[in-house]
């Protein structure tokens, strides 16, 4: 059982700061900040789970059933993250391709503390209170020193493959697009930096800043550093109602708002983007099919724009309601990866991808979020992210797009680009 608290705040967004900033002491944090966008976006303003009670890592072997028993037998808070390379768990797949990250497959905790942001107020959960420690930390957090910290080593990286590299390999996924192999396909490129000591909480703090997304994450569980900026969700549960919002299609900001307003209509009516977002939708619409009551599964949206600090995007929205006896961790295993980090048919794309892409995913197009002791989840999808191994001090971050028939590789290289930008400029300006 845990212990709680809720206490009225006054000056809520200064104190989700020093929230953040007090949590920095703990070995194991996990921050999900939805940065005031609407109620659609989760129940919370944010969340702050820190210092594991229990925890469990894996490989992908029976990843999802030993994450099912785990999660049954807490029946509590955990958090933690699902990578893409869990794909060879759900299938006969394999993961080859070169891996600096040497992150675990998956890895969650059950956390000691846990610490909500909701409007004018903040909820305290903990297992294991010790007499007045709930009032002690509320008094804590809200006297922390929000100092600046001091300036770092602008951090150079290098791309996985030039730019050649990344056309011809685009040139050959088409080519199995018109075999008809597949209809679209999910590819990515890495850049990286090796040997490089960063602080990954002041990176956060700068990315977040300058990109403001709806699931932004911190997280820190031993030596895997995962510093996020994402505006996809994956798969959320409330109750019996799933809710997934994939997104496909982007196009660039522009200063000038009148421009601006008129890349975002472009976006809107653009067929080549309009289609990648559709085959998307019916790949999850066919996922949720699988665990769904008959006839729930329903678009809510469709390739509706959404305006973000640095890029529009076209996000749709499915739900449906889950079968009476289906397992929350089934729901995942279901659906998982997400159809717009794969492609579509799912199996055939995941298996294409991983013969053209040079590196291994890993916790990259994965997923971060959290279980509540009813059973209820929320996921995001782990893109405009930057993964950090403090052990070995290797970076990295990937970007990539749906490769469709009527994709220019050229076009796709510079949406690459543009959906690295915030990262580079985090990372140059140290």
């Amino acid at each position: 059982m845990r212990t709680s608290r809720v206490f009225s705040v006054k000056e809520s967004k200064k104190l989700k700061e020093q929230l953040l900033a007090w949590g920095r002491q703990f070995q194991e944090i996990a921050w999900l900040d939805s940065n005031e966008y609407d109620s659609k976006t989760g129940e919370y303003e944010a969340i702050l789970a820190v210092e594991a009670f229990t925890a469990i890592k894996t490989d992908h072997l029976n990843a999802f059933d030993k994450l099912k028993e785990y999660q049954e037998t807490t029946a509590d808070w955990i958090f933690g993250y699902l990578s893409y390379d869990l794909k060879n768990d759900v299938e006969r797949l394999k993961s080859s391709n070169f891996d600096g990250l040497h992150f675990p497959d998956l890895y969650f905790f059950q956390p000691q503390k846990i610490i909500f942001i909701k409007e004018d107020q903040i909820e305290f959960h903990y297992l294991r209170m010790i007499d007045d420690e709930i009032e002690d930390d509320f008094e804590d957090i809200q006297n922390y020193d929000l100092k600046s910290d001091e300036e770092h080593t602008p951090v150079k990286v290098e791309a996985r493959i030039s730019k050649q590299e990344y056309l011809d390999k685009i040139g050959l996924m088409l080519n199995h697009i018109y075999r008809g192999d597949i209809y679209e396909a999910n590819f990515c490129q890495e850049f990286y930096a090796e040997n490089v000591q960063i602080d990954p909480f002041n990176i956060y703090r700068s990315l977040n800043e300058i990109s403001t997304p709806p699931f932004a994450a911190y997280l820190k569980l031993e030596n895997v550093n995962l510093i996020s900026a994402s505006p996809e969700r994956y798969l959320r549960k409330r109750g019996s109602e799933l809710l997934s919002q994939p997104i496909k299609g982007t196009a660039r900001r522009a200063e000038d708002i009148e421009e601006d307003r008129k890349i975002a209509s472009e976006l809107a009516k653009d067929p080549k983007e309009q289609s990648e977002n559709v085959m998307i939708v019916d790949l999850v619409r066919n996922d949720l099919s699988r665990i769904a009551k008959k006839g729930s599964v329903k678009v809510d949206e469709l390739c509706k724009v959404y305006t973000f600090k640095q890029v529009h995007q076209l996000v749709s929205s499915v739900t449906a309601e889950i079968a009476d006896d289906i397992p929350p961790v089934e729901a995942l295993r279901t659906s998982f990866p997400m159809g717009s980090m794969t492609g579509a048919p799912k199996i055939s794309a995941m298996k294409i991808i991983e013969e053209l892409e040079e590196s291994k995913r890993g916790l990259y197009s994965g997923a971060v979020g959290y279980f509540t002791p009813d059973g209820d989840f929320d996921f995001n999808v782990v893109i405009r992210s930057i993964l950090y191994n403090s052990e070995n001090n290797y970076l990295s971050f990937s970007v990539g797009g749906a490769i469709t028939a009527k994709s220019d590789p050229e076009k796709e290289y510079e949406e690459c680009l543009l959906k690295a930008k915030a990262m580079r400029e985090v990372l140059a300006a140290l």
